[in-house]
């Protein structure tokens, strides 16, 4: 489905480290900028009967926002992240 954008140097396909099953969603790596602007136009196409939600890649470094000058000054949105709160 990605191949007309250009060449994709990685695929990663999320699994369930429990299950071991996939969770639906994969992360692609283009070896250009224009390959991802490409895949970008993509979205809301459909492959197997799923319609695919593609969006860019979301830096992992707390700075890197703080550096495009907006963001949240290198701090994360915070917020429940999970676990078991209950009695």
């Amino acid at each position: 489905h990605f191949e007309s954008c250009g060449t994709v140097e990685r695929v990663t396909i999320v699994c369930d480290k429990f299950t071991g099953r996939p969770k639906g969603f994969a992360y692609l790596e283009f070896q250009t900028d224009e390959a991802v602007a490409n895949a970008l136009r993509l979205d809301g196409s459909t492959f197997k009967e799923r319609q695919l939600k593609v969006t860019p890649k979301r830096v992992n470094d707390p700075n890197y926002y703080a550096q495009q000058g907006g963001g949240y000054g290198g701090r994360g949105r915070g917020g429940y992240r999970g676990g078991f709160r209950g009695g």
